[in-house]
């Protein structure tokens, strides 16, 4: 297609030279003959050739030239079909002059194709009124190929007009490749799909090169913490060399080297990576001005990464000093969040203030350790749940007081769930026959898993020495020895049988627990 240019001079006699003529000059049309012309004093016609974008086809020869006027009324007739104003349509050819060399057709075809990947006129128009490109360039071409299959597809149709509007055409290849790395490197196919539609598509993939995204998930591999960006794929938003190196580093040093232990704390936290070397350095320094030494700090930080996100201020500093309050020594107070860190994040107002008032309220006294100990306990568990828990109790008979002595004994039945309590409190008096009262000797008979270990044990024991067993013994002792014990029981029993004559019926009978036994030790 030739493009003509109006170029005035001074004198009506045509130069000898070629004119200085205005990059990307261009006359629109509102049909195939009428052009828009301003009123100069002389003018020539001067032919030329238009260096154009990439991908764009040139055409200079002059006998195409009433082909070309008839192409660029098609095209604008194209683009108004679309939704673009005469204003935007005249903006988009003026911006993007190589437009009108190629061939409508071609123009056409890219619009299907567009159209094909969920585009509705409304976003065509928005897209090519800001990036005209799109319908030129080769890598939009492939990128369409991507998103009609395979991992492409899972990619919402908003997520691709975005990234349309906010990255240039040539930043789109290579990103089917980057995608296939991320699957190759560990993030699942059922996660590709939650990933690829969570982050900002261009900052996360587009603006990176190919050897840049492979060295950002070496390195998180090293950590194992690959799994870190299906939970939160934002963390391929950072900057390899000055966010992640200096982050993951600093959690290296304070761990002395525990590599493993680095990539589980990120992947039970990967937010952990938003905050800066300068904030989580302020956070050790609190704990080791308490007298924690890094590997402490790091132990807590593994169990509940969470403490990094606390304010100082506002919570670490006021917690640790109720502590040691209580009578807790530095060693007792690492020990206690270590079971119960979550102490630490929990709000005072809505959550520890109302546990604090129940516990003082059914008898523990402030500022000592059993209390210290009860409200790490009750920290693991809701405020409601506390309450029916005390509740229940009162109800069986117990008072204030044996409701003291019994989480004195085993704090954990502070945390316990209110129902599950009562249904192991319903089987030892209604199966098992036993007096309510046992309990204030061995409170930790409510800790123990009603079918697996309680049920299990008891209707096993039962069988070969009686109902007549003590609690303790029968549950706490370890798995190993509980099975030695049977297997010693049963041996006897059964040398008893071989020196009496009796039915078979009645054998059969007596080594029914003995079968029972060995088919759920061989399932163990």
């Amino acid at each position: 297609m030739i493009t003509f240019v109006k170029c005035t001079f001074n004198s009506p006699q045509i130069p000898s030279f070629s004119p200085q003529i205005p990059p990307y000059t261009l006359y629109t049309c509102s049909s195939a003959i009428k052009f828009t012309t301003l009123h100069l004093k002389t003018a020539f016609l001067w032919p030329f050739k238009v260096k154009h974008p990439r991908n764009v086809l040139i055409m200079s020869k002059s006998t195409r030239v009433i082909d070309d006027v008839s192409e660029t009324g098609e095209l604008f007739s194209l683009l108004r079909g679309l939704g673009v104003t005469e204003k935007e349509a005249e903006v988009i050819l003026v911006r993007n002059p190589g437009l009108g060399l190629v061939p409508v057709e071609l123009i056409r075809k890219r619009v299907r194709g567009l159209k094909s990947i969920g585009l509705d006129e409304v976003a065509l128009s928005r897209l090519i009124s800001k990036n005209s490109e799109i319908l030129t360039a080769e890598e939009v071409g492939c990128f369409i190929k991507f998103l009609r299959s395979g991992y492409g597809k899972k990619i919402e149709t908003i997520q691709i007009e975005r990234l349309f509007r906010g990255t240039e055409a040539r930043l789109l290849g290579g990103f089917d490749e980057k995608v296939r790395v991320l699957v190759e490197f560990g993030v699942s196919e059922e996660k590709i799909g939650y990933v690829l539609n969570n982050v900002n598509l261009s900052k996360a993939i587009c603006l990176r090169s190919s050897e840049e995204f492979k060295r950002m998930l070496t390195f998180l591999s090293r950590y194992n913490a690959i799994g870190i960006i299906a939970k939160r794929p934002s963390t391929l938003h950072y900057d390899l060399d000055t966010h992640l190196v200096p982050r993951i580093g600093f959690l290296q040093r304070l761990s002395e080297g525990n590599t493993d232990g680095v990539g589980e704390a990120l992947n039970r936290l990967p937010a952990i990576l938003t905050y800066s070397v300068e904030h989580l350095q302020n956070h050790a320094e609190f704990f080791r001005s308490s007298g924690f030494t890094d590997q402490e700090i790091f132990k807590i930080v593994l169990i509940f990464p969470n403490v990094m996100s606390v304010s100082v201020e506002r919570k670490l500093r006021p917690r640790l000093e109720f502590l040691k309050e209580c009578g807790l020594d530095t060693g007792e107070v690492y020990r206690f969040l270590v079971k119960s860190p979550v102490f630490l994040g929990l709000s005072f107002e809505r959550n520890l203030s109302l546990k604090l008032a129940m516990l003082v309220k059914i008898g523990y006294v402030y500022r000592t350790k059993e209390l210290a100990m009860a409200i790490g306990a009750a920290s693991r568990t809701r405020c409601e749940y506390l309450q029916q828990v005390i509740s229940l109790f009162l109800s069986y008979g117990f008072s204030c007081d044996d409701i003291v002595a019994m989480s004195n004994k085993h704090f954990q039945i502070l945390q316990y769930n209110p129902k599950s309590l009562e249904e192991k409190m319903e089987y030892l008096i209604e199966e098992m026959d036993r007096e309510i009262g046992e309990l204030l000797s061995f409170p930790a008979f409510l800790g123990y898993n009603l079918d697996n270990r309680i049920k299990h044990r008891y209707e096993l024991k039962k069988k070969i020495v009686g109902e007549d067993m003590s609690l303790n013994k029968l549950l706490s002792v370890s798995s190993e020895k509980f099975s030695k014990t049977k297997k010693k029981l049963l041996v006897q029993v059964s040398s008893e049988l071989d020196e009496k004559d009796i039915e078979t019926d009645e054998l059969v009978r007596m080594w029914r627990p003995f079968c029972v036994f060995k088919y759920i030790k061989n399932c163990e």
